[in-house]
């Protein structure tokens, strides 16, 4: 059971890092598909009835991108002396490749499979499933007018999605599109800020996800019923809150970085728009902050009751909360 799953980890990480690290575009395509089959062994799960669904859901969505790219890739090797048409390929191919990542308004994939997976297999989806449809965004930014409608559509749809929802699997998924909203926009004009904030974004989603899964905690009434100790829920808010980008957590800093690179860009409109959107996100955020810490139940529960104080989740959340703090330090004495 558990050589199956290093092997296929093992697999899902070669093949991104095949994608990313390849010369040609079939090379790229080769590297997501190894990939692709690598993940879908890792999301079935006997315990969970909901597994098999959502694996199946995408495996079908992630194939029709790929199959969209390849088509993409064929046409453009072909026809690459016709300007007009090339231009429109351009799109297919970068749509194929929103598409894989769940970015709106391609998404309609993402929350349902979000929905019947695992913790675990859910962090996996949030951040190392971004890495390469990213990194090979990157390599091809040509269409500003393209990718700003694709920002702006994925503040707007996580914002108001989120706002309905109950599972935490779907809010940590439309959370996920926000953020995606905001590292296509620090990419398009410095990719290191990119780098930062997908490292800071992964840091405190497995915060958040490490204590969801130690909980068992998966819909937001479980937050009011379980009695966390007061330690638990000020790292839980902390972390949600550091999640929105307020200041003084460590979620802020690439916020930061990447409004102040828009502004020095002229794109003064659309960071006014991105930031007016994010509110929407902050909103559900302060929303479980708030049935968390102030409501408590004496009902009896059956849910796991572990000791949240081993070293390395700590660690994490330390990091995540004083970050920012640290981080503007260094940049004052450098």
């Amino acid at each position: 059971m558990i050589f199956y799953k290093i092997l296929f980890s093992f697999c899902l990480m070669i093949g991104s890092l095949i994608s990313i690290t390849s010369n040609t575009w079939m090379g790229m395509w080769m590297g997501l598909e190894i990939n692709l089959l690598s993940i879908i062994p890792l999301m079935n799960n006997k315990k969970n009835v909901y597994a098999s669904e959502a694996s199946m859901k995408y495996f079908i969505t992630q194939a029709l991108a790929s199959t969209i790219l390849l088509i993409s890739i064929i046409l453009m090797s072909k026809i690459y002396s016709l300007m007009w048409l090339n231009n429109y390929l351009m799109i297919s191919f970068n749509t194929a490749l929103l598409t894989k990542m769940g970015t709106a308004p391609f998404h309609f994939w993402f929350p349902e499979v979000m929905e019947g997976l695992s913790w675990m297999n859910c962090f996996i989806l949030l951040t190392w499933q971004k890495i390469a449809p990213m990194i090979l965004l990157m390599y091809n930014l040509s269409q500003p007018i393209l990718f700003s409608f694709v920002i702006i559509m994925s503040m707007l749809i996580s914002g108001v999605m989120g706002l309905n929802q109950i599972s935490l699997r779907k809010i940590m998924a439309y959370s996920s599109i926000n953020h995606i909203g905001w590292m296509i926009s620090s990419m398009m004009f410095m990719n290191s800020i990119w780098m930062y904030y997908f490292l800071i974004y992964s840091i405190i989603s497995m915060n958040l996800i490490v204590m969801f899964k130690m909980f068992n905690i998966f819909f937001i009434k479980q937050l009011i019923a379980l009695n966390f100790n007061f330690i638990n829920k000020f790292l839980f808010i902390f972390n949600l809150i550091s999640l929105g980008g307020l200041p003084p957590f460590l979620g802020f800093m690439p916020k930061w970085l990447t409004i102040q690179t828009l502004i020095n860009s002229n794109q003064y409109l659309l960071s006014i728009v991105m930031i007016m959107l994010t509110l929407l996100t902050l909103f559900y955020y302060l929303r479980m902050s708030y049935s968390t810490l102030m409501f408590n139940s004496s009902e009896l529960n059956f849910t796991l009751k572990p000791k949240f104080n081993s070293f390395m989740p700590m660690t994490l959340n330390l990091l995540s909360i004083s970050g920012l703090i640290i981080c503007t330090s260094l940049f004052n004495l450098l």
